[in-house]
C-alpha cells in the first residue's frame, strides 16, 4: 500500500480541472484516496501495490492534463536532488510568463481601443485612410484582436483540449466568450464587404457599429491581468514553506582524520563530528560533544529566547549558534532531520484536503457545464423570446461566459490551508494534514495528560518548613548531604535545590548511608545520626510532633509529597517535593475555557493529589487514578459527548492520541507519541494548544469567507450578466466588464487568505469564542476507574487487594505498578498512594507468595493480601 504518493500535475487552470483529475484517478482500480491541489498543482494518491504509477499518470493524461511522479517519490533520487526539485517546484515560474503575455496584450490592445472606442466615443483623430471607412477599421480591429488571441492562445488550446477529452474548465469559458465575439464580428465584416459589393453603403455604415473585436481582445487581456494577480498572490502563499527550505545551511565544517574540512551540508553523514561557530547554522541534528553556547531555535519552534546548550544537549539542523564554539556528533542528516520532517508536514497539509473543501469540489464539478448551458439559454431567450437582435443576445451570452469564475471556488480552501499551515509552522505548530487543521478548531473537549504536559515531569522542591530555631539553609544542607547517596527522584530534587542555593554538602562527613525502601534513608553525619522519611517513619521513631504532622497533612492536601528530616534525635523540619506545573499551564487552561472548550485533566494520581492540582489550575473536570491502558477508554467515553482533542507526550499516550478526534503531541515527547498525533507542538508549551485552536478557527473562518464571496460573486454576477436586471433597473453589463469582474474575483479570494499571515495565534480574539458544552456527568461524578465500567467493560472476577507499606510518592506507585504488572497472570494493577494498597486483577490464579515477592523485590513491604 502506497500512502500519499505525490504527483505533479500540469495544465490545470480552475477547480473544474482539479475535480476532473480527481474523478479520473479515482476511477483507476486499486486507488483508495485522491487529493488534487489546484494551488500547488500537485496530487496525493494512496493506492495498492497492484496499481502502477504509470496507470495513474495515464489516467491523468486521458483526462487532458499532464502528470509526473514528484521528486520526493522517486526512490533513486538522493536527498539533495529531492530538496532542489522541491524548492524549484515552489518557485513562481508562472508569473514571468503571464507578465510577458500581458505586456504584449496591452501593447496590441491600446491601439485597438484607440480606434474602436477612442475615435467613436471620444472623437479622437485617426488616419485619413481609416476615417469614415468602416471596412478598413473592421479589418484593422480584426488583425489586432487576432494578434491578442495568438498571444493568449493558451486559453484556446487548453479549452479545446478539455472539450475533446470530455471535460470543460475555466479556459473553455474564456475561449468561448472571446471566440464568439471574434467570430460574430468577423461575420459582420464579411457581410459589410458583401453589402459594399452591392453598393449598399447604408448597410456598410450600419455594420461598422456592430463589431466586438475590442471586446474579444479586452476579455483576454483582463483575464490575463487577473491571472497575473492570482499567480503573484499564489506565489506568496508558499513563502513560509520556501523560508523553511532556505534555513538549511549550504556548508558544514566536519572533523575527519583529525583535520577540519569544509564540505557541502548535504554530504554530512550520520556519525560525523562537525564544528559550529557563533553565527553559523547547524548542518544536521546532533548531540553536543564539547562546548557551551546559546542556540536560537526560533526557526523551528517559534520561541524567540535562545536555549542554552552544553555537553549532551541535542541540537537541530538550521538552528543558529550564538555564542561559543560547539563540537557535535551528527545523529540525523538529510531527510531525517527535524527541519525536513517539518517541511514534509507542511507540504502534506497543503497538499491534502479538508472536509470543507468538498463543498466547492461538488459545485465545481458541474459549474462550467452549467454556465455554458446558462449562457446559451440567455442568448436564445433574448433573441427569440424577447425579440432582441443577434448582437444584443450575443453580448448577454458572452457576459455570462466571462463573468463566471470557477477559480475563486477552487482556490477558496487550498490557499487558506497553505497560508494557515505556514503560519502554524512559523509558530512551532505543525498540522500534519488539512483535515487536522480543520478539526482542531471544532473540538469541544481538550484532554490533557498531567505529567510532562501540564507539569514539567521533574520533581522540584516546593516548600521548606523548619522547626523552631532551625534555618532553611541548615535543613536543606542536612537533607542534601543525607540524600546525596540516593537515586530516588525525590532525593535528586533536594540535592538539586541545595546546589542552586550553593550550599556545601561534600564538607559534611557522611558514613553508613542506608536506604530503607518505603520508609526513607539514614546515615551518620558528622558523627551523629540523621534520618529522612515519611510521616509514618517519623511516628515510628517517636519524633513527629502534632504541629509538623498537621503541616505535613496540609502539604499532602496540596498534592505535594512531604519528606521529614531529623538530626541527633531532633525533628529539623519538612521539605515538600512536587512535579511543578509548567509556567503557561494555568493561563492556557483559562484561555481554553474562554474559547468555549472544556479542558479535562487525565492523571494516574490519586484523587486527593489530582484535585489539589485541579484547584491550582482552576480545572473543573478531572479524571484521576487512570492507568496507562485506561487513557484510551476515557477518550472513547468522552467522544459520546463531543469532539475530543488529546494532548500528551509519552509512549503510553499513543493509543489515546490515535483514538481522539485530534491527537496533539508535545514536541519534547516521545517519537511514538509524535507519530501517533495529528498536530505537533515544537515548543512543548500548553499555550500553543490554545494557539493551534485559535489558528484553526481563524482558518476555518477565512475559508468560509472565501467560499461566501466566491458563491456570492457568481450568484450576483451571473444574473446581472444575463440581463435579468434590465427590465427592472435598466442595468446592462458589457462583456468586457464581466471579464474585469472575473479577473478580480480570484485575486480577492487569494488576498483574503493572505491576511492570515497577520494573524496573531496568541492574541485573544472575541470573534473566535463560542459557548462551552456542559460537563458530562461521568466527569463530575464518577472519576477514574468508573469510566471503564460505564463503557461496558467487564470487571474481572479474580481480584486481590494488597496492603503495602513504604510508598512515599507517585514514583513509588509507578515502581510498584511495574513490578506487579510484570508478574505472569496479572492483568492489571491499580496502585493507590492514598490508600497504601494495590488492587490486582488476575487473568489466572497467582499465589500470594508470588505477589509478595514481586513487591518485596521492588523494595516495599506487604502488610496483608485479601
Amino acid at each position: 500500500m502506497k500512502e500519499n504518493e505525490k504527483f505533479n500535475i500540469t495544465g490545470m487552470s480552475c477547480a473544474a480541472c482539479s475535480a476532473r483529475v480527481e474523478r479520473a484517478v479515482s476511477a483507476v482500480p486499486g486507488v483508495n484516496d485522491v487529493s488534487v491541489n489546484l494551488l500547488t498543482n500537485s496530487m496525493l494518491v494512496s493506492y495498492d501495490e497492484t496499481t502502477s504509477d504509470a496507470n495513474i499518470i495515464m489516467a491523468v493524461e486521458k483526462a487532458g492534463y499532464g502528470a509526473s511522479l514528484a521528486a520526493a517519490a522517486v526512490k533513486k533520487a538522493d536527498y539533495a536532488s529531492i530538496e532542489r526539485a522541491e524548492r524549484e517546484a515552489l518557485e513562481d515560474h508562472e508569473t514571468p510568463l503571464i507578465l510577458r503575455r500581458l505586456i504584449l496584450s496591452i501593447v496590441l490592445l491600446v491601439p485597438l481601443l484607440y480606434v474602436s472606442m477612442g475615435h467613436t466615443m471620444l472623437g479622437l483623430s485617426i488616419p485619413t485612410v481609416m476615417d469614415g471607412n468602416p471596412l478598413i477599421i473592421g479589418l484593422y480591429e480584426l488583425l489586432l484582436s487576432a494578434a491578442i488571441m495568438i498571444v493568449n492562445h493558451k486559453f484556446f488550446m487548453n479549452g479545446l483540449r478539455n472539450v475533446f477529452s470530455g471535460g470543460v474548465n475555466m479556459d473553455t469559458l474564456v475561449a468561448l466568450g472571446s471566440a464568439s465575439g471574434f467570430i460574430y464580428s468577423t461575420g459582420v465584416l464579411f457581410s459589410m464587404m458583401d453589402s459594399a459589393m452591392r453598393a449598399d453603403f447604408a448597410a456598410v455604415m450600419a455594420g461598422g457599429t456592430d463589431f466586438y473585436f475590442e471586446t474579444a481582445g479586452m476579455i483576454l487581456t483582463l483575464i490575463t491581468v487577473g491571472k497575473l494577480l492570482e499567480a503573484r498572490s499564489k506565489g506568496r502563499t508558499t513563502n513560509a514553506l520556501k523560508g523553511l527550505m532556505d534555513l538549511a545551511p549550504r556548508t558544514a565544517h566536519v572533523l575527519r582524520d583529525g583535520k577540519e574540512e569544509e564540505i557541502a551540508a548535504e554530504d554530512v553523514v550520520s556519525g560525523d563530528t562537525f564544528v559550529v561557530r557563533p553565527g553559523e547554522s547547524f548542518p544536521a541534528d546532533g548531540v553536543v560533544l564539547t562546548g557551551e553556547s546559546a542556540v536560537n531555535e526560533s526557526a523551528l519552534t517559534g520561541e524567540s529566547m535562545p536555549v542554552d546548550k552544553s555537553e549532551g544537549s541535542t541540537v537541530s539542523a538550521a538552528t543558529i549558534n550564538q555564542n561559543g564554539v560547539l563540537t557535535c556528533r551528527a545523529t540525523r542528516v538529510g531527510g531525517d532531520t527535524t527541519l525536513h520532517q517539518i517541511i514534509e508536514m507542511v507540504q502534506t497539509a497543503a497538499g491534502s484536503k479538508a472536509d470543507i473543501s468538498k463543498i466547492a469540489d461538488r459545485v465545481s464539478a458541474v459549474f462550467v457545464p452549467a454556465v455554458i448551458a446558462a449562457a446559451a439559454l440567455t442568448g436564445l431567450v433574448w433573441y427569440f423570446a424577447m425579440g432582441e437582435g443577434v448582437s444584443f443576445a450575443l453580448a448577454r451570452a458572452m457576459s455570462v461566459l466571462v463573468i463566471s469564475c470557477p477559480c475563486a471556488l477552487g482556490l477558496a480552501t487550498p490557499v487558506a490551508i497553505m497560508v494557515g499551515s505556514g503560519k502554524g509552522a512559523n509558530n512551532g505548530i505543525l498540522f500534519k494534514t488539512a483535515q487536522s487543521l480543520e478539526d482542531m478548531g471544532r473540538v469541544d473537549f481538550v484532554v490533557l495528560d498531567k505529567t510532562g504536559t501540564l507539569t514539567k515531569g521533574e520533581p522540584e522542591v516546593t516548600d521548606i518548613v523548619t522547626s523552631d530555631g532551625i534555618s532553611s539553609d541548615e535543613l536543606l544542607s542536612l537533607a542534601a548531604a543525607l540524600e546525596n547517596g540516593s537515586e530516588h527522584p525525590l532525593a535528586t530534587a533536594i540535592t538539586k535545590k541545595a546546589a542552586e542555593a550553593q550550599l556545601p554538602k561534600e564538607s559534611r562527613k557522611v558514613k553508613g548511608f542506608k536506604a530503607m525502601p518505603g520508609h526513607g534513608v539514614r546515615a551518620v553525619i558528622d558523627g551523629r545520626e540523621a534520618i529522612g522519611g515519611n510521616v509514618t517513619y517519623m511516628k515510628e521513631k517517636g519524633l513527629l510532633t502534632d504541629d509538623m504532622d498537621s503541616k505535613a497533612a496540609a502539604l499532602s492536601e496540596k498534592g505535594r509529597t512531604p519528606m521529614l528530616f531529623a538530626y541527633d534525635g531532633k525533628l529539623m523540619g519538612i521539605i515538600a517535593v512536587a512535579d511543578r506545573l509548567k509556567d503557561d499551564s494555568m493561563s492556557a487552561i483559562a484561555e481554553l475555557s474562554e474559547l468555549g472548550v472544556q479542558p479535562v485533566m487525565l492523571t494516574g494520581d490519586n484523587r486527593r493529589t489530582a484535585e489539589a492540582i485541579g484547584r491550582e489550575l482552576g480545572l473543573s473536570a478531572i479524571v484521576p487514578d487512570v492507568l496507562p491502558g485506561g487513557k484510551e477508554a476515557v477518550i472513547k467515553k468522552l467522544q459520546q459527548y463531543g469532539r475530543v482533542a488529546m494532548v500528551g507526550d509519552g509512549i503510553n499516550d499513543a493509543p489515546a492520541l490515535t483514538r481522539a478526534d485530534v491527537g496533539v503531541a508535545i514536541g519534547a515527547g516521545s517519537d511514538i507519541a509524535i507519530d501517533a498525533a495529528d498536530v505537533v507542538l515544537m515548543k512543548s508549551g500548553l499555550s500553543d494548544v490554545v494557539g493551534a485552536l485559535r489558528l484553526s478557527r481563524q482558518v476555518i473562518r477565512n475559508i468560509h469567507e472565501n467560499l461566501f464571496w466566491a458563491f456570492f460573486y457568481n450568484v450576483l454576477g451571473i444574473p446581472l450578466a444575463a440581463g435579468l436586471w434590465i427590465p427592472i433597473t435598466g442595468w446592462v453589463m458589457e462583456p468586457m466588464f464581466g471579464a474585469a469582474a472575473m479577473a478580480m474575483s480570484s485575486f480577492c479570494v487569494v488576498t483574503n487568505a493572505l491576511r492570515l499571515n497577520f494573524f496573531d495565534v496568541h492574541k485573544v480574539k472575541k470573534s473566535l469564542r463560542r459557548n462551552k458544552k456542559s460537563l458530562p456527568d461521568f466527569l463530575a461524578v464518577d472519576h477514574g476507574s468508573g469510566v471503564e465500567k460505564e463503557q461496558g467493560m467487564e470487571e474481572k472476577e479474580m481480584k486481590k487487594t494488597i496492603d503495602i507499606d513504604g510508598m512515599m510518592c507517585q514514583h513509588c506507585v509507578a515502581h510498584v505498578t511495574k513490578a506487579l504488572e510484570g508478574v505472569e497472570g496479572v492483568a492489571k494493577a491499580d496502585v493507590s498512594l492514598e490508600n497504601n494498597n494495590a488492587v490486582v486483577e488476575l487473568a489466572n490464579d497467582v499465589s500470594d507468595d508470588v505477589l509478595t515477592k514481586a513487591i518485596t523485590d521492588a523494595g516495599y513491604e506487604v502488610k496483608k493480601i485479601a
